[in-house]
């Protein structure tokens, strides 16, 4: 499970330029939610994600997954747990080492390195198989740098490799905005498909209302670095883009017009 306990966060305090990120953010997640979170630029939903993966630390609050308090842990100490998919395809993956290198990688992540054979028999195999599940014939394709690979293959390499350990707590952070509508569609039926068989607790900010309606059996809204609606089982079911919309108005006592307004 995870609890997120009255996070807060702010940037450039006492200046200026000062910006409340995460405002007594408070959120628990059981074993299994898929939860997708919207919210316009500026919402907190990238801060809230960094805070998770210990990109930076909070000022206050505490961050408990699967019961083992994250909140002074580093970046690298916490990774063990986490598996996430950033927006740009070129992050999450070594761009001039091969596929199976990338795999042997994420295999091992958290995990201390030892002096040994680095890609076993068995792992090799395993790989072949893994890839094979993508429909994208990277099996066929394991010594190709993935730095060749376009940005589809990439982040669906890339998701391969963030669950390739099973981890506590998934994070997909607008992982198909740099993608092609028909790319953007395949990978996020692959990411459904993958956390759905691995019942893996995941988080999905998307900037598209229609993705979080269809993904998940959760819905977050933010703004203002506060969450504003959080909306599951029946009520989730039977939203609409014009009843979340609706929803957002009356919750944080702005008019918008569009899904575009909200979210661009």
């Amino acid at each position: 499970m995870l609890d997120l306990i009255n996070l807060k966060k702010t940037f450039n305090p006492n200046t200026i330029n000062m910006k409340v990120a995460l405002d007594n953010v408070s959120l628990h997640l059981d074993d299994g939610d898929f939860v997708t979170m919207i919210g316009g630029n500026g919402a907190g939903k990238s801060t809230l994600l960094n805070a998770i993966a210990g990109v930076w630390p909070v000022d206050d609050g505490k961050i408990v997954i699967d019961g083992i308090d994250m909140t002074g842990l580093s970046e690298h100490k916490r990774a063990r747990w986490l598996g996430r998919v950033f927006q740009d395809p070129m992050m999450g993956t070594a761009a001039t080492m091969q596929i199976i290198e990338n795999l042997a990688l994420a295999k091992r992540r958290g995990l201390r390195r030892g002096l040994k054979v680095g890609v076993t028999k068995a792992e090799k195999d395993e790989y072949r198989e893994l890839l094979a599940t993508l429909g994208l014939g990277l099996e066929d394709r394991l010594t190709q740098k993935v730095g060749l690979l376009s940005g589809g293959q990439r982040q669906a390499l890339t998701l391969l490799m963030a669950t390739l350990n099973k981890p506590k707590l998934l994070l997909l952070d607008e992982h198909t905005a740099a993608l092609d509508p028909r790319t953007a569609e395949k990978v996020l039926t692959l990411s459904d498909h993958i956390i759905r068989e691995n019942n893996l607790m995941t988080m999905m900010v998307t900037h598209n209302m229609k993705d979080a309606i269809r993904y998940g059996n959760r819905l977050i809204m933010m703004n203002d670095g506060k969450i504003i609606l959080d909306i599951r089982g029946e009520d989730k079911q039977k939203l609409t883009v014009q009843k979340l919309m609706n929803a957002f108005a009356k919750a944080s006592g702005e008019e918008i017009v569009s899904d575009k307004a909200l979210l661009s």
